[in-house]
């Protein structure tokens, strides 16, 4: 009983050292295996450099073009993210030579800030126009208790502000407004879009947020600005070393 026992034990210890063998098997002139290899080789790639601006990515092309290889892709990944990959080299890859990722203020868009909070974060992450003047104005001077639903579609509505020592006045709550949050690379304009502006009356006093209202549409005109920045700024050096710009 045991001897059979034992045979067992070597057949199945035997199954599963063939199992790890690998093997291959051509069918139909293509060749197959069974299982998943990763082919090394001896060809070195540089560490991509990383960077915050756009104007160091357009230095390095046009101060070390003799670190380009033979054509080069600058890729736009988002309005704060460009890399810049060699041409395809051994394995069909591509090497990163430098990585951009601008520094961008994080103002957190349908999140509710207090009254103190709201308005150091406006001063802070948005360009200076007409709906944030008009915005802060409300903030900056709302009496706690007065927001009240103006409608019942979701989006306007109506509050008191102070209006001088004494008097209050009532207003309507600016919607949609036009803003400019700095959230791309510094170099390019910052791209407009609407918001929705919303207040809430709290036990700790009035709140506020911003709710993007655009789908995202700022991304891609930010983006196109960027492409365009780096076409006009490398405008030689882009026919030159065959580079090209994508978004």
């Amino acid at each position: 009983m045991l001897e059979g026992l034992r045979e067992a034990l070597e057949y199945i210890a035997d199954l599963k050292e063939k199992s790890m063998d690998v093997k291959m098997e051509e069918i139909d002139g293509k060749i197959y295996c069974n299982k998943n290899l990763t082919r090394y080789h001896n060809f070195d790639t540089a560490s991509e450099v990383r960077v915050n601006t756009l104007t160091a990515l357009v230095d390095y092309i046009k101060g070390k073009p003799e670190e380009l290889r033979e054509s080069s892709i600058l890729h736009i990944k988002s309005p704060i993210e460009v890399c810049l990959y060699s041409g395809l080299i051994d394995e069909r890859i591509r090497e990163t030579l430098m990585r951009s990722n601008a520094i961008v203020n994080e103002f957190k868009f349908d999140h509710y800030y207090d009254q103190e909070r709201f308005l150091i974060e406006l001063q802070a992450n948005f360009l200076e126009t007409e709906d944030l003047m008009n915005i802060k104005t409300v903030a900056g001077n709302i009496q706690a208790g007065t927001t009240a639903n103006y409608d019942d579609d979701g989006v306007s509505q109506k509050t008191t502000i102070k209006s001088g020592i004494a008097m209050r006045q009532d207003v309507i709550v600016p919607n949609p407004v036009s803003l400019r949050p700095y959230r791309t690379f510094a170099e390019i304009e910052q791209p407009e879009s609407n918001y929705v502006f919303r207040i809430k009356d709290t036990d700790n006093g009035p709140c506020f947020k911003l709710v993007e209202a655009d789908g995202g549409l700022w991304k891609n005109a930010a983006m196109k600005r960027v492409k365009e920045y780096l076409e006009y700024e490398l405008n030689e050096e882009l026919e030159k070393h065959h580079i090209t710009v994508i978004a």
